[in-house]
């Protein structure tokens, strides 16, 4: 009697359908948590929503896509790649070109739509990681040809982001690229050294930063100024605890009515816990841990270096991201403006995150059809 066969269908299914939930609930998070400030703001509860789902259609295009492009293809684009994100982060700068909004200059206008460079820039930057890493595998454990190549790249990206200024993005991907160097054979004692160097300089950019002490303040102590710098994280508070178990029904929050800034945003995730109750936040965080690990078995499984780095780099980067803005909500950590993958309103960052997924999936295509050979 034959074994039973696995059926192969070209891609990771429980990935797909992780994504496409993930969709379907940041669609009707964006609606509820922004129908009554659309309508303050255009007179059209569905503004807000529109937009979201042409950015997620386009988004999904581009998934397909990318999971029917063989991924090696990108290590010939790479330098392009690069280049082109230097570019536009360099261009958002320029007086005119980036959209400033409160205080922050992230976006650039190219056309009718607005790009967040810094969202293509992790990409990039993974797609670079993961190139230079596979190609000097051998010499990982040295400074010049270990750490050294991939620090100064990532550095470039970094300070372009803090010039927007983007501290929070920053942080991020400062902790996503030593993750990815210590699984890529970096000594541990030379990234505690430059964790060690990091550090310092992290302190300087919060403490010489009014709106950075601000954050810091509320972080520690929100109720010290509960109408000021504490209003934001308090408000969440009350969202998580009004949601309890089950929540108070779709559509029922009541943070959302003005209390809770922007809550379509960054601190969707406690709309969704005071409707949805600790079950939805759950479901929510199965969701994503469920890429995470599919994520990281098509690493595992991939035929080349260069897709098991991209492939890691890519679910590092989700992981990290939705870690920090979840504790950012629930005040475990101070906050930020860092968007949540899939379920915040944003065109940039659910386009990038789609490709992404796209990318993992036409990794996935060669993990599991048989060619198991590491090159």
């Amino acid at each position: 009697m034959e074994p039973k066969k696995t059926p192969h269908y070209g891609y990771d299914p429980v990935l797909l359908i992780s994504v496409m939930l993930l969709i379907g609930i940041g669609l009707v998070a964006v609606y509820s948590a922004s129908s009554m400030l659309a309508e303050a703001r255009y007179g059209d509860h569905y503004y807000y929503l529109k937009r979201q789902t042409i950015f997620c259609l386009f988004g999904v295009m581009l998934m397909i896509l990318a999971k029917n492009i063989n991924y090696l293809f990108y290590r010939k684009l790479v330098y392009v790649l690069l280049g082109s994100v230097f570019l536009l982060l360099i261009l958002l700068l320029v007086p005119g070109l980036g959209i400033k909004v409160g205080g922050a200059q992230r976006w650039i206008k190219l056309g009718f739509i607005s790009l967040q460079p810094s969202e293509a820039a992790k990409l990039c930057l993974a797609i670079f990681m993961a190139y230079s890493m596979s190609k000097n595998v051998e010499h990982m454990g040295t400074f010049l040809n270990g750490l050294l190549p991939h620090l100064l790249m990532a550095a470039i990206v970094i300070a372009l982001v803090l010039l927007q200024p983007d501290l929070g993005t920053a942080v991020i991907i400062g902790m996503w690229v030593l993750i990815l160097l210590f699984v890529g054979g970096v000594h541990l004692g030379q990234l505690l050294v430059l964790l060690g160097l990091m550090t310092p300089a992290v302190f300087y950019l919060i403490s010489h930063t009014a709106y950075r002490l601000h954050r810091w303040w509320a972080f520690l102590n929100p109720w010290e100024d509960p109408h000021g710098f504490g209003f934001q994280i308090i408000h969440s508070f009350l969202a998580f605890g009004s949601g309890g178990l089950a929540g108070v029904g779709l559509g029922n929050s009541k943070q959302k009515l003005f209390y809770l800034p922007e809550p379509h945003t960054d601190f969707v995730a406690a709309i969704i816990a005071e409707e949805a109750g600790f079950i939805g936040i759950s479901v929510l965080l199965i969701l994503f841990a469920l890429i995470v690990i599919r994520g990281i078995k098509i690493a595992l499984n991939a035929p080349d270096l260069f897709g098991t780095y991209l492939a890691l780099g890519i679910s590092c980067m989700l992981a990290v991201q939705v870690m920090v803005n979840m504790g950012v909500v629930m005040a475990l950590l101070p906050t930020k403006g860092l968007t949540l993958p899939f379920i915040s309103y944003g065109g940039s960052s659910l386009v990038i995150s789609l490709i992404s997924m796209g990318i993992l999936m036409s990794i996935s295509r060669k993990a599991f059809d048989g060619s198991r050979v590491k090159k």
